[in-house]
């Protein structure tokens, strides 16, 4: 069963992000942007609600009601109040505005700040707001910045003020103010505005990007845990590299020895780091291989596809990409190795959002290796991900086909074709996809992963009980892995409304991996959504920290400055989103 985080599905799935979250096959963590937090509960209607741009300024065009515009302009000066001129003021500015004429409307406008009483603030923050939309029009974005600041402070919780700045602070590429005024502005709206919401989630994506550019470029590679690194290789049953030592590989009196690694009788760097392997001693591996490469040793293809293997769980795809080529060029090498590096190439450019090479990459394989099974598995899930369920659904008969006691691709099929029939709203697909994953239980017993991918599927239907047992015989199977625990907290949250027993398992999940960015990222939103925003801000800290590749980087520095935005907003006007 897979150790890495969920991945999010293309858009129009009607599943939540979690829900592929136990997919097996090489990591692979694809974004389609981050979602903001405190947004739980919107639907259509809430999404079609004012879409109207924000343009005109603010009050009538036209004098007073019964008031006629000769009549007013004969009026004796003294006869006013200083309001009414300011307001006099303002309507002939919204005449300009409305005819185009936008440096006639600052002069109104700036006549109007200057009449008006500094005791009738709600006034004249309307005057700034006005005189800034006109600037608007002309694109000074500093002069819209200052008159909105203006409004903000006489009126702090001045929704059209906010956003207008918020516009003018992006147009100047000032992210991080911009992204605080609009995080106010979807508060005050109740997450009910589209046009608000879109614009914070551009910002998030752009501040997640800049960031996690820098912080990927300069990160210390990690190995994870060694459950993450088992589950990894156990989705591939047709690959030289993770074959346990074979005969010959091993001194005569070990070779009878069961549960103890084999020494290695020649020198080799590639079969010390075979050994290394079964030891679970991961961090010797990468130079073992390289001693094997730069010695030119009859392992050298081996060893490069090895080493780019842990490159790409450390998350340094720089690295990994340039074995992958040499062992993918090298035609006289065993055309199952050229294979395996397809594959992990092909699921390396889908991490990195290049669908149309990693279905090269995967084609590819299938061509020079038409029976080896891991090409239709890993090719199946990847076509989940571009919700080609059809052809993901093929693929896996074929693996299933080529391999019979494939349980971790009945499980799979059976997930994809739940999913199709989910989403395509068909009772009776569904509950033929329900049966299916009771056959995969009953045939495989000991396939965790049916277990999981069956209890996501029971919690779309609303059984929560039977998906809490479904993720109990996981762990069960398999005690270490933590991503199991994460989902049947969250399991707890949807069914039981029990936050803390949710926030129980999922504190589990850390013990036992303290290298588990699912956790801490999980962790983090619900701390945002119970309003601990420091504690949301320290988890997701945390969670980048062990980010396997830079577009998981970017939308975990997105989900923290959504937190860290509302901490400045609760801090300058007092707003706080609905909590748990």
């Amino acid at each position: 069963m897979a150790a890495s985080k969920p991945v999010e599905p293309q858009s129009g799935t009607g599943l939540p992000r979690w829900q592929l979250a136990l997919l097996v096959g090489t990591p692979i963590v694809l974004g389609v942007g981050a979602v903001y937090l405190w947004n739980r509960s919107r639907t259509k209607e809430r999404r079609e609600k004012g879409n109207g741009e924000r343009k005109t300024p603010e009050g009538s065009a036209s004098p007073v009601q019964g008031q006629d515009g000769a009549a007013r302009a004969n009026r004796e000066q003294e006869d006013m109040s200083p309001l009414d001129r300011a307001q006099g003021a303002k309507n002939k500015g919204n005449k300009y505005f409305k005819a185009g004429k936008y440096e006639n409307a600052i002069q109104c406008y700036t006549e109007a700040i200057a009449l008006c009483p500094i005791e009738q603030k709600t006034d004249l923050s309307t005057f700034y707001q006005n005189r800034a939309a006109a600037y608007e029009q002309q694109m000074k974005w500093t002069e819209v910045v200052q008159d909105c600041s203006q409004a903000v402070e006489l009126n702090p919780r001045y929704v059209k003020a906010l956003f207008r700045r918020a516009k003018a602070l992006e147009k100047l590429d000032n992210k991080k103010e911009c992204l605080e005024d609009v995080t106010a502005v979807c508060i005050l709206e109740a997450f009910q505005n589209q046009q608000s919401m879109l614009l914070a989630d551009k910002v998030l994506k752009q501040l997640g990007k800049e960031k996690a550019k820098d912080k990927y470029k300069n990160r210390e590679p990690m190995m994870p845990s060694p459950q993450f690194i088992k589950s990894y290789f156990s989705s591939f049953t047709d690959d030289i590299i993770s074959q346990p030592l074979q005969k010959g590989e091993k001194k005569d009196e070990d070779k009878d020895k069961e549960g103890e690694a084999a020494e290695v009788t020649e020198s080799s760097g590639y079969l010390k780091a075979k050994q290394y392997m079964e030891e679970e001693n991961y961090d010797k591996i990468v130079s073992e291989c390289t001693k094997e490469i730069e010695s030119g040793g009859r392992y050298t293809a081996e060893a490069l596809l090895l080493r780019a293997t842990f490159y790409l769980l450390i998350g340094n795809a720089t690295a990994a990409q340039p074995d992958l080529d040499r062992v993918i060029n090298m035609h006289d090498a065993n055309v199952k190795l050229r294979a395996n590096a397809l594959i992990k190439r092909g699921s390396m450019y889908m991490q990195q959002q290049q669908p149309m090479l990693s279905t090269q990459d995967f084609n590819m394989a299938a061509e020079i290796d038409t029976r080896n099974p891991d090409v239709y598995h890993h090719r199946g899930q990847l076509k989940i991900l571009l919700d080609q369920v059809d052809e993901a659904v093929g693929d896996f008969d074929e693996c299933i086909l080529l391999r019979p006691d494939s349980a971790l691709a009945q499980a799979q099929k059976c997930f994809a074709l739940y999913r199709q029939a989910y989403t395509g709203n068909n009772p009776s697909q569904v509950q033929t996809a329900m049966d299916g994953f009771e056959d995969v239980i009953r045939r495989f017993p000991k396939c965790a992963e049916g277990y999981a991918l069956y209890a996501q599927a029971l919690t779309d239907q609303q059984q929560f009980g039977k998906a809490d047992e479904m993720y109990d015989k996981c762990i069960e199977l398999e005690p270490d892995n933590a991503t199991t625990y994460v989902h049947k907290g969250l399991l707890q949250l949807q069914w039981k409304q029990d936050l803390d027993l949710g926030l129980d398992l999922i504190s589990k999940a850390i013990e036992i991996d303290n290298k588990c960015d699912f956790a801490y990222e999980t962790m983090g939103t619900i701390e945002v959504q119970r309003g601990n925003l420091d504690k949301a801000i320290e988890m997701f800290n945390k969670a980048i920290n062990l980010a396997k590749s830079e577009m998981e980087m970017a939308h975990l520095y997105s989900l923290c400055d959504a937190a860290y935005a509302q901490t400045e907003v609760a801090r300058k006007y007092g707003l706080k989103p609905p909590t748990l």
